[in-house]
């Protein structure tokens, strides 16, 4: 369980990179797919973690406007994969969860489209953790959408309000990113949004990254005094 230390100081959210399924694999002389596997396994040991940490807010980096670029064969197989984990979201077992996605429509397969939508509708409501799936998201992308969005309105003076207004999903700022396997970037994740989040890198590959390593970068975050600017 979580420590006492860590009680008033939960982040309401967070946002996690999930990398290194492939070089997971590749250490283990497994095909990449193994990797994207055990990658799913630790995405439901993560959520679980959330639920009893209290974190009311998850987005996780699941595919990326730039992913489209892998080979074909990797990319159709991540879908497949999408698709039958999208069903656990909405099993009875996370019957607490309320499942949303954020990212671009096009492109998506029609059949992965609408298990999402399924989902969605499935899981509305007031839950106890919302999970927020990056699919086929780009931040830039997210931007841009929402200037847009705002300019085919007719609107002429576009403020910060009006682009948060118009971003994929209302959801509060991440208080916490953590982006597993040593890699230090955001990659197009959340740029708007991460103006003042904390963030947490660690070696570990995201296979390997389950329920106790979420814990540990929770408790690092605990420690933390943000400012947010003011002093």
């Amino acid at each position: 369980m979580y420590n006492l230390f860590m009680a008033n100081k939960i982040p309401l959210h967070v946002g996690i990179i999930m990398d290194g399924n492939g070089r997971w694999a590749a250490l283990k002389g497994l095909p990449r797919s193994k990797g994207h596997e055990e990658g799913a396994q630790s995405v439901k040991s993560v959520v679980e973690g959330a639920k009893e940490a209290g974190v009311k807010y998850l987005t996780l980096y699941a595919f990326s406007c730039e992913n489209w670029g892998r080979p074909k064969a990797e990319v159709n197989f991540l879908m497949d994969l999408l698709n039958k984990t999208v069903d656990d979201f909405g099993s009875e077992d996370n019957k607490d969860v309320k499942f949303i996605f954020s990212g671009r429509r096009t492109k998506l397969p029609p059949y992965l489209l609408k298990k999402l939508d399924n989902v969605v509708l499935k899981t509305a409501g007031k839950k106890k953790l919302t999970l927020n799936l990056a699919l086929n998201y780009g931040a830039r992308q997210e931007i841009t959408d929402s200037v847009n969005k705002i300019l085919s309105s007719g609107k002429k003076k576009i403020t910060e309000k009006d682009i948060e207004a118009n971003l994929y999903n209302n959801l509060p700022d991440p208080d916490l990113i953590i982006r597993t396997s040593g890699e230090e970037r955001l990659s197009n994740f959340l740029l708007w949004q991460s103006a003042y989040s904390e963030f947490y890198f660690t070696q570990t590959l995201w296979p390997d990254f389950k329920k106790e390593q979420f814990k540990q970068a929770l408790e690092d975050y605990a420690k933390r005094e943000r400012r947010f600017g003011r002093r």
